[in-house]
């Protein structure tokens, strides 16, 4: 019988907290289709500021945010989009730009760090000239943290970098900051810096910041008021939406100093499994919250039965591969729970080989 669960498939699993739902409970609500919610009005403020745009939007999802932002910049049908061939928007957001918005991906490679080479994005600009065969450019989205590489943080040096390639072939810019606070708070760089160089952005607000619900697209007051058309055809206005957004702003005032010691239990983690034999993992690499592993041939265990067997002692995991593992950790997850999990997949392990050699 499982009498403790450490959950570890993602940091959109937590729970409101206590100050949330009593937030939620005496939320000072209006219409928000009619742009009359108060506590809407406020998080879309304070999110307006620490981003540094100037105005903001509150959205369902991550991926109405995001979707909704590639269709305000890319507003003809066949424009094309430079982005990641890892990244969020190409490969877990259902297609949304190209069955939605008839927007064409054009993917450079990701490299480790989750950047892509400034002279390959470059290289994917569509030559006008060839405008009677070519889709259009008019996009390039950037990711930080990028989830698919481990959480890496893209810096601002290479983010002003591609800023400045957009700005010189006459493109824009947008920013997937799902996870943007945790990779603000592991380079030391304010949010509204990160996002400097970008003509807009989405910010999720139940990932590492921890709300239960939503997420905020932030740019120019133009940009905003052509989301908010979108974001209605699209069927995210939501009329008294404010009971979620004051969740939100409890979540950014409780959580996002949080997110450094999410980070410290994340390094914890990563350097306990990576001294079990079996598992195979780069430490240098976990800047954020997000752990890849792998289980190593030869381990005598697949993924598949190592997470189910910590399933049973009450550990959940995401298996993103026949041999790769993906953990992140969250606010409510703590040192003893980091431990814990450590302790399972030991004996996960360990246990699974005596099994092997018993037979």
């Amino acid at each position: 019988m499982v009498t403790r669960t450490v959950d570890l498939r993602s940091d959109t699993v937590t729970k409101p907290t206590e100050a949330m739902r009593a937030a939620m409970a005496n939320a000072e609500v209006d219409d928000d289709v009619l742009s009359y919610d108060p506590s809407a009005l406020r998080l879309e403020t304070e999110m307006a500021k620490v981003t540094g745009k100037e105005a903001a939007l509150f959205v369902p999802s991550g991926t109405m945010g995001n979707l909704v932002s590639v269709l305000v910049h890319c507003n003809i049908r066949g424009s094309e989009v430079i982005l990641g061939n890892n990244s969020h928007i190409h490969i877990y957001e259902n297609g949304g730009i190209s069955t939605i918005g008839g927007v064409h991906p054009r993917t450079v490679k990701n490299n480790d760090d989750g950047t892509m080479d400034i002279d390959l994005i470059e290289a994917a600009i569509r030559d006008p000239r060839g405008e009677i065969v070519y889709p259009t450019t008019r996009l390039i989205c950037l990711e930080n943290t990028q989830a698919n590489c481990g959480g890496r943080c893209l810096s601002v040096e290479y983010t002003d970098k591609v800023g400045e390639l957009a700005k010189k072939h006459g493109l824009r810019l947008h920013i997937d900051g799902a996870r943007i606070f945790n990779a603000s708070i592991a380079l030391g760089v304010p949010v509204h810096r990160l996002l400097q160089a970008a003509d807009s952005a989405s910010v999720c607000l139940s990932k590492g910041v921890g709300a239960p619900v939503g997420s905020v697209i932030v740019g120019s007051k133009s940009f905003i008021a052509k989301a908010r058309i979108l974001r209605k055809t699209l069927g995210g206005g939501m009329r008294q939406v404010g009971i979620l957004c004051a969740a939100a702003l409890v979540a950014l005032h409780e959580n996002v100093p949080k997110l450094g010691d999410d980070h410290k239990k994340a390094k914890m983690l990563a350097e306990g499994l990576n001294q079990i034999k079996g598992l195979r993992l780069n430490v240098a690499a976990v800047e954020t919250n997000i752990i890849f592993f792998d289980v190593v041939e030869g381990a005598k265990i697949t993924a598949e039965k190592l997470c189910k067997n910590l399933e049973q002692h009450g550990i959940l995991v995401m298996q993103e591969s026949l041999v790769r593992i993906r953990v992140v950790l969250h606010h409510q997850i703590s040192e003893s729970d980091v431990q814990y999990t450590l302790s399972c997949f030991k004996q996960a392990l360990a246990g699974r080989v005596q099994e092997e050699n018993g037979n």
